[in-house]
């Protein structure tokens, strides 16, 4: 049996589960969100605990039934304390500026990078280098993320671009180094 699948996930106080059918909606004060189970994955929701079981010892539904207690521990993560990731822009020049729902970088390109920031996310922009990405679903925080680092990527050789804060970057050696 799965060993993250078998374990219960505690509801806090707060927090709204409800089962209907193949849904299951997380609401909490955050915000609310929906996952929709496969089939031979079951949910039950008794005593401020979510239960998840699976009906056969199918390799699909084993490899499935982690996943969806992951993802429902997420979820309930999600709507009480959010998630969070942090980027950092390097280099002269560089910098990011918001307005409204859009974003524009000025990262070494002829024209600024004009970005979308889409719909259950807050991003915050400080000092013009330093860029904060907040939201409720994991997933989708962890994707505009890693959109926004692709914008520019970090050089090997100068360290310049965008880059989660904290990130290590090894740095070669330029034709001239020996």
């Amino acid at each position: 049996m799965s060993r993250i699948g078998k374990k219960p996930i505690t509801v806090p106080s707060g927090v709204d589960v409800k089962v209907s059918g193949s849904n299951v909606s997380v609401k909490g004060p955050l915000g609310k969100l929906d996952w929709s189970l496969t089939q031979g994955v079951s949910v039950a929701v008794d005593n401020g605990q979510i239960v998840v079981t699976r009906s056969s010892e199918d390799r699909k539904l084993r490899a499935l039934h982690g996943l969806v207690r992951a993802e429902l521990n997420n979820m309930v993560h999600g709507v009480t304390k959010g998630y969070e990731r942090s980027l950092e822009i390097t280099g002269v020049g560089y910098k990011a500026q918001i307005q409204g729902r859009t974003m524009s970088f000025n990262v070494g390109y002829i024209n600024p990078v004009v970005y979308q920031v889409p719909a259950g996310i807050d991003v915050k922009v400080d000092k013009q280098t330093l860029i904060n990405v907040k939201g409720v679903d994991k997933r989708l925080v962890g994707q505009v993320a890693a959109n926004l680092r692709a914008i520019k990527p970090p050089d090997v050789y100068k360290q310049k671009g965008v880059r989660y804060a904290g990130e290590q970057l090894r740095k070669k050696e330029g034709k001239t180094g020996k």
